[in-house]
């Protein structure tokens, strides 16, 4: 873990913008809140039960965002993962546990530094907040012989990570795009683009998301910006500005993180900024399309969660063969289905042709070409950068 997170102002700084994944995945899945945040030497006991299986191949902890698996409502449990454990005969012991990057970063981090178990063996965290840990080399490289799937499955879109390129420490488990939407049946007339948000009849109808990455790379793609590569300070306040100007002239309704949707829901907010999943949860829920995605012609922003192992387990056969099995098509469909992100394994569209024919052409969870052509990566931070940044972008949230 870098230095700056033992500054507790700086880091409750960071949590604070950086703790919308939860509205990403749980918001709409029933309200209940993840496992509580606990101190570092009490890891959260709220696992799954053991499942199907002797045992016999092993055993391995895995931590997860609530809501990021598929799920069966009337038994209780995760069929891909139980399917897994009759296969393999490996116990999973499944952990909600992961209700942002940083305070779950922050809860293990003593461990990370020591080399000294986390209490899990696997978890998904998002590229932007591994590129720390990486840093440090408290991620253990995978060996790729032993993951076949990955090797020959994986997309192109999630392949190459800025912090690390050759996906060494890092295996895509879903992604997903910040973009733009609106309400299709109040605000018909659309948006198109960030700068259609400033229009006049929307004024007090607007959201932005406290995610300072997401917020301020849709802006600099607006404005021209190449936010993959080597953008820097002039760049990131030329959009905070057109951010603050917006805020001051009261076109902005909110900035939220894990509550934007109900704004959405509401009609609060007749457009804005918005998470792909979200979006794609939202029209299901009402069981037709009233808010509409929008790629921007500029471009929107791209956010993976990766599987990554710490340097302390004695799991790591079990947990190729985990992520192998879930870069099988047809078992990346089962939980796409789910949980409507996008999904990184190549042949999952055909699959769910099986599954759900219904979202086989959902480019929400299978962008298709053109949509692809305008997703783009944002570069990592350093650390400098990020409590620069974090300080600003909160200072002009009035926080």
């Amino acid at each position: 873990m870098s230095p700056r997170s033992e500054d507790p102002i700086v880091l409750e700084i960071v949590n604070r913008i950086r703790s919308t994944q939860l509205g990403r995945r749980q918001l709409l899945r029933g309200g209940a809140a993840g496992a509580a945040l606990l101190g570092a030497g009490a890891l959260s006991a709220c696992a799954g039960p053991s499942g199907p299986g002797d045992g016999s191949g092993g055993n391995l902890r895995w931590a997860n965002w609530t809501y990021y698996l598929d799920y069966d409502e009337e038994t209780g449990a995760n069929p891909s993962l139980d399917e897994f454990m009759a296969q393999t005969n490996i116990t999973v012991e499944y952990f909600e546990d992961i209700d942002d990057n940083k305070t779950f970063i922050a809860k293990i981090k003593d461990q990370l530094k020591l080399e000294q178990d986390t209490g899990y063996d696997v978890f998904c965290l998002t590229d932007s907040s591994l590129v720390r840990l990486f840093e440090q080399d408290q991620l253990q490289k995978f060996d790729r012989s032993l993951l076949p799937n990955v090797d020959g499955q994986m997309i192109d879109m999630v392949q190459h990570a800025t912090f690390d390129p050759d996906r060494q420490s890092s295996i895509p488990y879903q992604a997903g795009m910040t973009g733009l939407c609106y309400n299709a049946q109040l605000y018909p007339q659309g948006i198109e683009s960030v700068d259609d948000l400033w229009r006049p009849d929307l004024k007090g109808k607007v959201n932005l998301l406290s995610e300072q990455d997401d917020t301020l790379a849709l802006v600099m793609l607006q404005q021209g910006v190449d936010i993959t590569g080597d953008w820097g300070d002039d760049e990131f306040y030329a959009a905070l500005d057109v951010v603050e100007k917006q805020l001051r002239s009261g076109q902005v309704f909110n900035v939220k993180g894990n509550s934007y949707t109900q704004d959405l829901q509401k009609g609060d907010v007749l457009a804005g900024m918005c998470w792909s999943g979200d979006i794609a949860m939202l029209n299901e829920e009402e069981g037709e399309e009233v808010w509409k995605f929008v790629v921007p012609e500029a471009g929107a922003a791209l956010f993976i969660d990766s599987f990554c192992m710490p340097v302390a387990t004695e799991s790591a056969k079990q947990v190729h063969e985990l992520i192998n099995y879930y870069y099988e098509p047809e078992v990346a469909a089962q939980v796409a289905e789910y949980v409507q992100y996008v999904t990184p394994v190549k042949g999952t569209r055909e699959a769910m042709e099986t599954v759900n024919p219904e979202l086989a052409n959902n480019t929400l969870i299978f962008p298709d070409e053109d949509m692809s052509s305008r997703i783009y990566d944002m570069r990592s931070l350093t650390s400098e950068e990020d409590n620069r940044y974090a300080q600003a972008f909160q200072k002009v949230l009035g926080n």
